[in-house]
């Protein structure tokens, strides 16, 4: 009997205590006007790894964040191969290399948003998140006069709320699927250049970054080696879904059937 009236007990307090967690969840439900976020049901966002395309083009992308001595033999080669890149800019990198990213702009390469200090954007709030797209644009389009809307975290580094704040500002959020790793240590030309031709595809955005080792030399080499593979290079802008888009699960972005 002891045990019986136990049991009822047990299950008197659990009927209780679920009725309490009810009633605080439907008070902050409706005090908050119905939004609670279910973390496990948020759809995940991706940025722009590469692109649905069936025409072999492809973009190449550098990433600006630290030197510059070897931007006008990037410029040299891009012009000789009659290659349009994009470029994406930390805003204190332009802010001190101003000539560098008007000479860019002047040849028709795309001018991105790398954020204003290269920081780790998924550390940092929402609000300063939105200041370092903000404070980079203003920069870049003080220099070149031109409207920015391609943004890349620093590091590839995102979450939802980078892409979402991306997205309010009128930015594309782009990623790449190819990764040189020019800026690795240790890292030789040859092995650059073969993890380029292994990962190429139709629609892929390569990255890049100046002021490494070995980018700027063999750039030549990895524009012919791509042409002649039947690649066609255009730069991001021109690559990407405007419009009525979707991105799958592995980054690619297609157009909505």
């Amino acid at each position: 009997m002891k045990f019986y009236t136990f049991r009822i007990n047990l299950l008197s307090k659990w009927i209780l205590s679920s009725a309490a967690i009810i009633t605080i969840i439907a008070i902050v439900y409706f005090s908050s006007g119905g939004a609670i976020a279910v973390i496990s049901h948020q759809r995940r966002e991706l940025p722009i790894y590469c692109v649905e395309n069936s025409e072999n083009k492809i973009a190449l992308t550098f990433d600006c964040a630290w030197g510059s001595e070897d931007i006008p033999d990037i410029l040299n080669t891009l012009k000789q191969s009659d290659v349009r890149a994009t470029f994406f800019f930390v805003g204190l990198w332009a802010k001190k290399n101003p000539e560098a990213v008007k000479m860019i702009a002047e040849q028709g390469h795309d001018i991105a948003n790398h954020s204003y200090s290269h920081f780790r954007m998924g550390s940092i709030s929402n609000e300063k998140i939105r200041t370092e797209i903000l404070e980079c644009d203003r920069i870049l389009e003080g220099i070149t006069g031109k409207k920015v809307d391609l943004f890349r975290a620093p590091y590839g580094d995102y979450n939802n709320s980078i892409i979402r704040i991306a997205r309010e500002l009128n930015h594309y959020t782009i990623q790449w699927d190819v990764d040189s790793l020019d800026w690795k240590p240790g890292i030789s030309a040859d092995e650059i250049k073969n993890r380029i031709l292994r990962n190429v595809k139709s629609g892929s955005i390569l990255l890049f970054h100046n002021d490494t080792p070995h980018t700027a030399n063999i750039l030549p080499d990895i524009i012919d080696m791509l042409k002649n593979k039947g690649y066609d290079f255009i730069p991001v802008s021109e690559i990407i879904i405007r419009d009525n888009y979707e991105i799958d699960h592995e980054g690619r972005q297609k157009r909505k059937k």
